[in-house]
C-alpha cells in the first residue's frame, strides 16, 4: 500500500519500511557512498564548488539518475528526448550490452537544458576540456568530490548505492530499482527487462527521489 502511495504521490515516505529490504540491493558495490543524513552537507559543499560548472552539473545528474559514471560522461545529445523526459542509452554504451531507458525527472531536464546552452553545439553533453571531440575525463567527477572535501567518503559510483539504499528502505519495488540501475538479473526480473516494462513506475520513483534530493539542497 505504501509503495503505491509513494509512487503515486499520495505519501512522501514509507513509515513501515522494512529495512531488511536494503539487503536485497545489488551486492557488487565496493565504493564509498553517502548515507541519507549526509546528503545535505554534501550538497552544500557541491553548491560552493568553484571549479567547472559542467562537472558540478554532472555530479548532480549522477545523484538523480542512477546511471554509471561512464554512461553519463560519454552521453551524446542525440540520446535525449527532453520534451518527453527520456534518455535512451544504446546497447553498445551499456555494461550489460542492453539498451537502457532512463526516465528523467523535471530537475534532471532542467539541468540538461542548462547544459544545452553550454554544450549543445557539441556531440557530447560533457565534452572534454582539452578535446571537445572526446568526453569529459574519467577523473573529473571524483576530483571535484575530493576538492569539496569528500575524498574517500563518496565516489561518482557511490551515488548509485545511496539511491538504491534509500529507495529500498522507502519500499519501492525492487524490480524498478534494479532496472533503473541497469542490473540484469534474469532470475529476479525474469525477462521483463525491456523499454516498456515498469517505465511509468520508475518515472514516479525517480521523480520522488529527485524531489527528495533537491528539497535537501534547498534546506542546505
Amino acid at each position: 500500500v505504501f509503495r503505491y502511495a509513494i509512487a503515486t504521490g499520495r505519501a512522501e515516505y514509507n513509515p513501515a519500511a522494512d529495512l531488511s529490504s536494503a539487503l536485497e540491493v545489488h551486492q557488487s558495490n565496493h565504493f564509498p557512498f553517502l548515507k541519507a543524513d549526509e546528503i545535505p552537507d554534501f550538497l552544500r559543499a557541491l553548491e560552493g564548488y568553484s571549479g567547472s560548472k559542467l562537472v558540478q552539473i554532472a555530479t548532480k545528474l549522477l545523484m538523480i539518475t542512477g546511471v554509471r559514471t561512464i554512461e553519463l560522461r560519454a552521453a551524446l545529445w542525440q540520446e535525449f528526448d527532453l520534451d518527453n523526459a527520456i534518455w535512451e542509452i544504446p546497447a553498445e554504451r551499456m555494461k550489460m550490452r542492453r539498451p537502457h531507458l532512463v526516465p528523467l525527472s523535471s530537475q534532471a531536464v532542467d539541468l540538461l537544458n542548462e547544459l544545452k546552452i553550454m554544450t549543445g553545439n557539441y556531440r557530447y553533453v560533457f565534452p572534454g576540456r582539452n578535446d571537445p571531440n572526446r568526453p569529459m575525463s574519467e577523473a573529473s567527477i571524483n576530483q571535484a568530490i575530493k576538492r569539496i572535501g569528500y575524498g574517500g567518503k563518496v565516489t561518482g559510483h557511490g551515488f548509485r548505492h545511496t539511491l538504491s539504499t534509500i529507495l529500498h528502505e522507502q519500499g519501492f519495488e525492487s524490480a524498478w530499482i534494479e532496472i533503473q540501475l541497469a542490473h540484469v538479473d534474469k532470475n529476479s526480473i525474469r525477462g521483463t527487462y525491456n523499454h516498456a516494462q515498469y517505465f511509468s513506475g520508475r518515472k514516479s520513483m525517480m521523480d520522488w527521489y529527485s524531489n527528495l534530493i533537491f528539497e535537501r539542497l534547498k534546506r542546505s
